[in-house]
């Protein structure tokens, strides 16, 4: 059985520029959840979200939405219905299905949001659910579980369950092995139409790196769900990671970031960070020279994916300009989606 990638990416323009590039093996083997990152202008924030998603997002690919960072108040003064309910109706406008994400937290006007947002749009809605932390808040229990089922107006069978397991790291690895299993075992058994375990292992931010080559990061998020699933003998699991980023909301933005691309390889990314010596975003043409001449860089090279197209452009200076962070990491991501559905498909590993 063929496992599904279901990669949660920030609901950003770079994320959305990697989707508009995937190919049609990519496409055929992702199921992405985008997140909203709040923003102080939620009415802008929506307007952008749904416009990169009419202009990006490729025709008949499926898009489960996350709206779980942002306040569930009313958008618009006087105007009924928070985030899930614009996003709905402006999707719905733009002709672009989606799969709304809930909780077992969430209030029951966001429930009913999702209701209305899985009757509109056809396509079912995603149950996220958290691995329970020290003190955190419990699994939901049978009562819970048909309660929620009820208020969203579905079936099981229309609905993805995601387990997210949050960020991990190498020693955190065992131990967050140990209550993913239990949580599997203790979740209510009902006939899903998917499970999907997700985690995140990449860093918070890039301080830190050494400049001027590249470091490795293991991805532990990969290793995490291969310890589980060679101990897991339920229902079969699709793979969720968090792409190139930390699973958690990023900070408000803080000046230009130096040239750097965080690059898939193996089980393992490799982090180049390099300084702002030259004009512009100049350094990123010698970053993507010595990527391209490294070993990182694939036996299919350029054909990896749209995003190492990119790169070899920057490397070769066939680009005038050598992009900004928006770029950097739309290149990144896809090669990343690139490269694990392949994976998957090849290997059955991540």
């Amino acid at each position: 059985m063929l496992v599904v990638y279901v990669p949660v990416l920030k609901g950003k323009a770079g994320e959305f520029y990697a989707l508009a590039h995937t190919s049609p093996t990519v496409r055929r083997h992702i199921r992405p959840v985008m997140e909203l990152v709040p923003d102080d202008q939620v009415c802008d924030l929506l307007e952008t979200f749904c416009d990169h998603a009419m202009n990006y997002v490729p025709n008949h690919m499926g898009l489960t939405v996350d709206c779980g960072a942002l306040s569930p108040a009313r958008v618009l003064e006087g105007d009924v219905g928070g985030p899930v309910a614009r996003v709905s109706e402006a999707l719905g406008l733009r002709d672009r299905p989606m799969c709304p994400v809930f909780r077992p937290s969430d209030r029951a006007d966001v429930l009913s949001e999702v209701a209305q947002a899985a009757a509109v749009h056809g396509h079912g809605a995603c149950l996220r659910v958290s691995v329970p932390a020290v003190g955190a808040e419990a699994l939901p229990d049978e009562g819970r579980v048909d309660a929620l089922l009820a208020s969203v107006r579905l079936e099981p069978g229309e609905v993805d369950l995601f387990l997210d397991a949050g960020p991990v790291t190498g020693p955190s690895r065992n131990t967050l092995t140990s209550r993913v299993l239990d949580a599997l075992k203790s979740l209510p058994g009902r006939p899903w139409r998917s499970v999907c375990l997700a985690s995140g292992a990449f860093p918070v931010n890039l301080t830190g790196f050494p400049r001027s080559r590249a470091t490795p990061v293991v991805r532990e998020d990969a290793r995490l769900w291969l310890d589980i699933t060679e101990r897991w003998s339920g229902t079969p699991l699709d793979y969720g990671d968090f792409g190139v980023t930390h699973p958690g909301m990023p900070p408000r933005s803080r000046g230009r970031p130096g040239p750097n691309m965080r690059y898939t390889t193996g089980f393992d990314w490799q982090v180049f960070v390099y300084p702002r010596a030259k004009a512009g975003n100049d350094d990123f043409f010698d970053l993507s020279a010595d990527l391209v001449s490294s070993p990182c860089w694939p036996a299919t090279g350029a054909a990896t994916s749209w995003g190492d197209e990119r790169l070899e452009d920057c490397a070769v200076r066939r680009r005038d300009k050598a992009g900004g962070a928006t770029q950097w990491r739309a290149w990144a991501t896809s090669h990343h989606l690139a490269v694990v559905t392949s994976r998957l498909a090849r290997d059955g590993v991540p």
